[in-house]
């Protein structure tokens, strides 16, 4: 992924010098932050799910029988 994002903010970098765009710029500029520090949208560890620290217990579930009238 660093280099895919390294990738497109050179490539949308030279976009917007020959565009005079100043939105692509940033986009560039967020981008090549995110190749230099190995940041990505949710941070270095990804998007990790939280552990489930009930691991190993199955509660009782009940159930109660509804009957319908007709």
């Amino acid at each position: 992924m660093r280099f895919l994002r390294l990738f497109l903010s050179l490539m949308i970098g030279m976009q917007a010098l020959k565009a005079y765009d100043y939105f692509l710029g940033f986009l560039a500029l967020v981008l090549l932050f995110q190749v230099a520090t190995n940041l990505g949208c949710c941070g270095p560890a990804g998007c990790v799910t939280p552990k489930n620290n009930k691991q190993g217990t199955i509660e009782d579930v009940e159930f109660e029988e509804i009957k319908t009238q007709r």
